[in-house]
């Protein structure tokens, strides 16, 4: 009898490990690959204008049923070009750029219902998803068949005797801030998809800041005949026109689909 108890504790405990959910089975990894696009001074409405592939990594950690810690990293690119504009103004400016975007962000997705690997109950859930990050931008313009980086060329006449302002900075802070569904694939695996757009706290995305242009002779002698060229491409040649809008930032979206796996086995419940 005794030895009967022994070995009905010992298959209980057993079984009781196997269910217990350790480290490498609340964490997963993958892959995720979408688009990208960007919203502002070059394209300040049309979603998914001149979207761009991208991709990158995932890691998640999930707390319980309902809240899940994720990191990610997203490779890149956005562009836009006034002379695809629907918008004469914007035509006229005749201003252009892209931008390769590498972001590291992390954050939290909040689940509607729970979600549980390979659960009938609980196979799938839509989520929100709220994230901090750091991202690095080059804005370039094609220019006399090359891709000129702008940054460097002040092309408001950032540093100079005109513009006391700094130029901007390749490194930049954003907000990713979206919602998704999660889908189980069994005991090891999920699809999801999701959309977010980025809050930044810059408006030189696109290479364009201020709202007007500035005096391009002082530009080309304090800084170079280049720079000048690229500061004021308008079609009219408009010394006084609109350049851009300093009151708003930029913005830009990814919208991808994702496949995780768990890195370890293990039932039980979340709780």
């Amino acid at each position: 009898m005794k030895r009967a108890f022994i070995i009905s504790f010992l298959v209980l405990a057993t079984q009781l490990q196997a269910q217990k959910r350790t480290f490498l089975s609340r964490s997963e990894v993958g892959l995720h690959v979408g688009q990208t696009y960007y919203l502002g001074d070059l394209n300040p409405y049309q979603q998914f204008k001149d979207a761009h592939l991208a991709g990158g990594l995932i890691y998640r950690f999930d707390f319980n049923n309902r809240l899940t810690f994720r990191t990610t990293y997203l490779y890149g690119q956005i562009a836009a070009s006034d002379s695809t504009s629907p918008y004469p103004l914007l035509q006229n400016r005749n201003l252009s750029f892209r931008s390769t975007l590498h972001e590291a962000a992390a954050g939290l997705e909040f689940h509607f219902v729970p979600f549980q690997f390979g659960s009938s109950r609980y196979p799938a859930t839509a989520y929100l998803l709220a994230q901090f990050g750091v991202f690095h931008m080059n804005p370039q313009t094609y220019y006399n068949g090359a891709w000129q980086d702008l940054q460097p060329l002040a092309t408001e006449g950032q540093g100079t005797s005109i513009n006391t302002q700094k130029p901007y900075s390749l490194y930049q802070f954003c907000l990713p801030l979206g919602m998704g569904v999660k889908v189980s694939m069994g005991k090891m695996a999920t699809f999801n998809f999701d959309l977010s757009i980025r809050k930044t706290f810059t408006d030189y995305l696109d290479d364009v800041g201020a709202d007007f242009y500035a005096d391009p002779q002082i530009i080309a002698e304090e800084v170079s005949d280049l720079a000048a060229e690229l500061s004021n491409q308008s079609l009219d040649g408009n010394r006084f026109g609109k350049r851009g809008t300093s009151s708003t930032n930029d913005w830009y979206v990814y919208a991808g689909a994702t496949v995780t796996f768990r890195l370890g086995k293990g039932g039980g419940c979340f709780y």
